[in-house]
């Protein structure tokens, strides 16, 4: 049995905790990120792992940085075996790195070097890669650069959503960390540098990038569909209704479409939300309406008509 500081803030972290849990280890302190105020009556709300470590009765720390000298000494004082961080949102420091007997073991999701940072799982989907991983990594100073204890490749499929890999990650991310904690415990625990070819970075998603480009082409429009739902949602705008109006897309396909050479991007090429590309076309298959529920495209159109001939907002600006 180990003594355990878990650091994490999000749902992701939260089937890592408790497989850690489950598997019998002394989980001696819980961090997160402080509450933060949400909602219409911006009540402060704490994050899920927080809400998670409590109702198991562990002691929760969420302190606004560990680079001052008490809160470094705070972490010390534990006297843990090891770190285990699962998408916590603060920057260790050296100090807080070296502090475990056996240092910082982290959860990402991605096949490093491919895709460190805030959001590979995202990025992986809107790059189009049909595979991804999740890793466990022992942590050092930079980002997501330390060497990888274990990994687990997990396909993405053609029309799989970030939402869909997050859950499938987090599942499997778990169960990974389980199995290095007991290699660790056995003195068994490999790490292996990683390369230094195929880097590259996942930037947090910025708001800017969810408006949907219909001029770009059909598998772009898709991954880029995809890799943003459920949250925070690729949009396009549309005046159909009399006044214009946001609708988010949560899912899409791509088709096959017998497009004429007049027809241009963004336009409606029938009744059923297909929407020419700037090459192909892809179908709208869920979607959401400001203040709605999501619905599928079908039940979309009982209430709102998007005619064929109408053209989408199909840039950018």
């Amino acid at each position: 049995m180990l003594r355990i500081i878990f650091m994490g803030t999000p749902e992701f972290s939260v089937p890592t905790l408790a497989e850690i849990l489950g598997a019998g280890h002394d989980v001696v302190a819980a961090y997160s990120q402080p509450p933060r105020k949400a909602g219409r009556g911006m009540d402060e709300k704490k994050s899920p792992v927080h809400d998670y470590a409590e109702a198991a009765g562990l002691p929760v720390l969420t302190p606004t940085s560990l680079k001052t000298a008490e809160a470094q000494a705070t972490f010390a004082n534990h006297q843990a075996d090891v770190a285990v961080v699962v998408a916590y949102g603060l920057i260790l420091p050296r100090p807080v790195l070296d502090a475990p007997s056996y240092g910082c073991l982290n959860l990402h999701a991605s096949k490093l070097p491919r895709w460190r940072g805030a959001a590979p799982i995202q990025r992986a989907i809107m790059a189009g890669d049909i595979e991804t991983a999740a890793m466990v990594m022992r942590m050092e100073e930079g980002l997501d650069t330390g060497p990888i204890c274990l990994g687990e490749l997990v396909p993405i499929g053609a029309n799989m959503t970030a939402g869909e890999l997050h859950d499938q990650l987090a599942h499997s991310g778990a169960s990974l960390m389980v199995r290095a904690l007991a290699a660790l415990e056995r003195g068994s625990l490999d790490e292996t540098p990683q390369s230094q070819d195929g880097i590259t970075y996942a930037a947090k998603i910025d708001k800017a990038e969810s408006k949907i480009d219909f001029s770009r082409p059909a598998d772009e429009v898709h991954n880029h569909i995809r890799g943003l739902s459920p949250f925070p949602g690729a949009w396009f705008e549309t005046s159909a209704g009399g006044k214009k109006e946001r609708i988010r897309v949560l899912r899409s396909e791509i088709v096959g479409s017998a497009r004429s050479e007049r027809t241009s991007p963004a336009e409606l090429l029938d009744d059923n939300l297909t929407v020419a590309c700037g090459s192909g076309a892809v179908r709208l298959v869920q979607l959401q309406r400001a203040g709605k529920k999501p619905m599928m495209a079908d039940e979309l159109l009982r209430g709102f008509k998007l005619p064929k001939g109408e053209a989408l907002a199909a840039t950018t600006d």
